[in-house]
């Protein structure tokens, strides 16, 4: 179900106007859920980091096991075409995406000879600057490499995340803080998160059990341009309870603060605004 308007979609070499069907009954990827895809932003007519998402996409499919068919440099080249149809100061969510054709004698691993391919290009706004979250714990966890495909961005591991926002909605919040199988601080059921502590900032490590996102990587580097200390390491929900400002991290709306986590406050502090701003004076200086 679309989530914006506005929706393009590339497919079978060619760019449609509107959510154009894409797959059968019998793909691999509608029975079987050998599905993945990216996500990046085309705003205000910037597109960052563009590459880094279309390649990620391309190693998703092969952790999925299914062929990629598109280079990097093609895709890039692609979407670059069918944003063209918007205004320049439209906010488009760009989803490239792969899924198995067909199957193995068994069904059950996709075929290598022929894979599905589409991009979807659906106008969602970014969230307003005040917007913010409020998070709480979740009984569901993060898997491992050696139960699920945590090494793609793929849809099949998203049910489980649908699950986590399920239950702390069901509780008052907007979002859960997750902890992976040994019970550290992950991630939040849709982004990648950071706490500050006396002005330095931390991060869960990975470790495997979560996307290391591209949006989070691109903070870490211009916090550290701008001679602030980033951690990457183990932390537990204490850390939070004790930390001095929160934020997620994810392409859809690059940074959101966080306000609450169950009954501890915060406010949105000073690093938390520099890092988007930050955020944004890199993107308009690299086009």
């Amino acid at each position: 179900m679309a989530v914006g308007t506005n929706i393009r979609t590339y497919f079978d070499g060619a760019w449609h106007d509107g959510d154009v069907p894409i797959m059968r009954a019998a793909d691999h990827g509608a029975w079987l859920g050998s599905g993945v895809f990216d996500g990046a932003r085309f705003v205000g007519g910037l597109m960052p980091d563009l590459d880094k998402h279309c390649a990620r996409a391309n190693r998703s499919a092969e952790a999925l096991m299914l062929k990629p068919t598109v280079s990097t440099e093609e895709m890039v080249e692609i979407v670059r075409e069918g944003v063209k149809a918007y205004d320049k100061d439209a906010a488009v969510y760009i989803r490239p995406m792969y899924w198995g054709i067909g199957g193995d004698v068994t069904a059950i691993v996709p075929d290598q000879e022929e894979t599905g391919f589409a991009i979807c290009l659906e106008q969602i706004p970014m969230a307003q600057p005040e917007a913010s979250a409020t998070l709480t714990r979740t009984r569901f966890r993060r898997p491992v490499l050696e139960d699920a495909v945590v090494n793609a961005k793929a849809g099949c591991l998203y049910p489980n995340n649908a699950r986590m926002l399920s239950e702390a909605r069901s509780k008052g919040f907007a979002n859960a803080l997750v902890a992976d199988a040994m019970g550290n601080v992950a991630e939040t059921a849709t982004a990648n998160i950071f706490m500050v502590k006396d002005g330095e900032v931390f991060t869960p490590i990975p470790n495997g059990t979560f996307l290391a996102g591209i949006t989070r990587a691109r903070h870490i580097k211009n916090l550290r341009a701008d001679g602030v200390t980033v951690h990457e390491t183990v932390l537990g929900f204490a850390d939070f309870d004790a930390a001095d400002e929160v934020f997620m991290s994810g392409n859809m709306n690059k940074v959101t603060p966080v306000t609450a986590f169950e009954d501890r406050q915060y406010q949105i502090g000073p690093i938390t605004r520099r890092v988007r701003d930050m955020y944004w004076d890199w993107a308009v200086s690299n086009g």
